[in-house]
């Protein structure tokens, strides 16, 4: 009976043994499948783990008398002849987009454009360099990212998959680029297969007003920048190409500098129809030969197109710098063997000369005194 009872007791010993490595094992694999999940929901923002419409702040939020606040950690009102512009607000409504390996933010509000009438959506972004403690005074020169396609209901800058924010980031470390701000319109007012050419189309959505007036506004409510034209640029591919280089060559008192990659090089708006005169003032051929008559301001437009591109779209590019690309109109061409017509082409290319022309041109960050 000892034995027979020893016996049955180990062996029941035995399987208990047996049953708490079992669960043993069934825990760990929980938990490691449990840690797996979190960290790819996490890499992924997904669930909880995402910031997602979170609220983002700039620093425009601390407000400073009627400045509206000084992101970044400055206090007190620059002087009057100071060269930089601190946030006037008031602040915009900031929600988390997309956030950065570096801990920086896309962030999306809705702009009600004061000039232009029009409301659309706006992305911004800023480098990690605008909170760093050593330029906490200092104004940062901005880039308006304009895209092609519809450029509606999103700008597709807007997404980290084009890289072009990390990229604008590895450009600075290596002293290609400056550490700009970022401003991402929506273009068209609306997807239906029409383009309003970023201008003022005469019973149309001011779209020029917009993009000229009322973006900047917005960034000038809620960051530090600088107060002349060298601080500001545009740049955008295809019909966001031809409107970026349209706006600084239409408003150099405004802008200096612009990257065109693959753009269009005349307005063909349908809703031109019937208005030939405002058509011609928004036509950069125009407007550069005006520019060249007048004898400036100087303005840089940083050229780029893909070898794979329409024929029309690199053509385009030669007669136009040949034509106008002298004076106070300064160029560059960059030429991407293989490229094609898309922003995957052109935002590694970026970095291989048409970031540095401009930048070349533009201001540094400057201190309020």
């Amino acid at each position: 009976m000892t034995q027979a009872s020893n016996g049955t007791y180990q062996a029941q010993g035995y399987i208990r043994a047996r049953r708490a490595k079992r669960w043993t094992l069934v825990v760990v694999c929980i938990a490691v499948v449990g840690l797996i999940t979190a960290g790819v929901l996490n890499y992924l923002k997904i669930g909880p783990f995402s910031d997602k419409g979170e609220p983002v702040s700039f620093g425009q939020d601390r407000a400073s008398g009627k400045n509206g606040g000084q992101a970044g950690g400055a206090d007190g009102a620059p002087a009057p002849d100071s060269k930089i512009l601190m946030p006037t607000g008031p602040a915009a409504d900031f929600k988390n987009s997309e956030t950065l390996g570096d801990g920086t933010h896309i962030a999306v509000t809705t702009l009600e454009g004061k000039k232009s009438g029009f409301t659309g959506k706006v992305w911004v972004w800023a480098p990690k360099e605008y909170k760093d403690p050593k330029f906490k005074d200092h104004g940062f020169p901005v880039l308006i990212a304009l895209p092609g396609g519809p450029g509606f209901p999103n700008n597709y800058w807007m997404g980290t998959n084009l890289k072009l924010q990390s990229s604008l980031s590895k450009w600075y470390a290596e002293g290609k680029s400056k550490p700009f701000l970022l401003a991402m319109p929506i273009l068209n007012p609306k997807n239906n297969g029409t383009y309003w050419d970023g201008s003022d189309i005469p019973g149309q959505p001011k779209m020029g007003t917009w993009l000229t007036e009322d973006v900047p506004d917005l960034m000038k409510a809620n960051f530090r920048t600088i107060k002349s034209r060298d601080g500001w640029a545009f740049m955008g591919s295809s019909s966001g190409g031809f409107a970026g280089m349209k706006a600084v060559l239409k408003h150099p008192d405004k802008f200096k500098a612009a990257i065109a990659s693959g753009p269009d090089f005349y307005p063909d708006s349908p809703l031109w129809k019937g208005h030939p005169k405002e058509r011609d003032e928004n036509d950069p051929k125009l407007l550069a030969k005006d520019l060249i008559a007048r004898k400036g301001p100087e303005v840089y437009i940083a050229f780029q197109y893909g070898t794979r591109e329409d024929p029309i779209t690199i053509e385009g590019v030669k007669n136009f710098v040949k034509e106008y690309g002298n004076g106070p109109v300064h160029t560059s061409v960059k030429e991407i063997p293989g490229g094609k017509h898309d922003a995957a082409t052109y935002v590694p290319s970026m970095g291989h000369g048409p970031i540095q022309f401009i930048s070349e041109q533009l201001s540094d960050p400057i201190p309020a005194s």
